[in-house]
């Protein structure tokens, strides 16, 4: 393959749709230097080898920064988990690893190295895993609130949302600092930020969506890629990990 980037996308089945985003795979990334990555409000479990040939297991929290990733890993696969799924599938918060993220157990949910050989199979058994952890009851105002939050990329309010789902600023505010370690309005600009890549891809570098002005948007967009629409555009070299997945969706 050389120095050219191998990366590899697939949607999860409707069953699980409400918690994993999707499955990617990525290979040759050590050669790929300067790398960035860009927030985009999922939450990533990464299983990779390492230069000894062992498993090894990451869970990456919300970023609400750039990335610049070092490259002590060439190949990984790796589930992107809808917020939902911290609750439900990990029984855990992630709030103490925003912007950052936690080496798990190297034999976390039953992989070996060589699952991470066949991209395909690794879907399959990350799929029959989560489907095997399931809840039976998920509280309806967190499943609605992040359909309507999904469904409108990020543009809705937290008043909006209160009223639509019958729970409270304050306890839904309360939820996203608890669980995730940043409030519901942060999150949304992630989403609108995301929503806005599709079109600086396209090369419209102008506001789609529901920004102040141009300025504003600019602004947006540095903050959350460390470059202006222009230079996001351009990606030089590939840089922006991100623009990969709308290349395959």
């Amino acid at each position: 393959m050389g120095d050219t980037l191998d990366f590899k996308l697939v949607q999860p089945e409707e069953s699980i749709k409400d918690f994993v985003y999707c499955f990617s795979s990525l290979q040759n990334f050590s050669n790929h230097h300067q790398a960035v990555v860009i927030p985009n409000g999922r939450i990533d479990l990464i299983y990779s080898k390492t230069k000894d040939n062992r498993i090894q297991v990451a869970l990456l929290g919300l970023e609400t920064q750039p990335k610049y990733p070092d490259h002590e890993v060439s190949d990984f696969c790796s589930v992107s988990f809808n917020p939902l799924a911290i609750e439900y599938i990990f029984g855990f918060p992630v709030a103490d690893i925003i912007n950052s993220g936690k080496l798990l157990p190297d034999d976390f949910w039953g992989l070996r190295i060589e699952d991470l050989d066949h991209f395909e199979a690794f879907c399959d058994t990350m799929t029959s895993k989560i489907i095997a952890l399931l809840p039976e009851d998920v509280d309806v105002r967190k499943r609605r609130l992040f359909e309507l939050v999904f469904a409108s990329y990020g543009e809705i309010s937290v008043a909006e949302l209160s009223e639509k789902i019958s729970w409270s600023p304050r306890q839904i505010n309360r939820y996203f600092n608890q669980q995730f370690g940043l409030p519901l309005k942060a999150y949304c600009k992630i989403l609108r930020f995301q929503a806005s890549l599709s079109h600086i891809r396209d090369g419209t570098l102008y506001p789609q969506r529901n920004f102040t002005d141009q300025s504003h948007f600019i602004k947006e967009v540095k903050r959350l890629s460390g470059v202006s629409p222009k230079e996001l555009y351009k990606n030089k070299n590939y840089r922006f990990l991100q623009f990969l997945v709308y290349g395959q969706k």
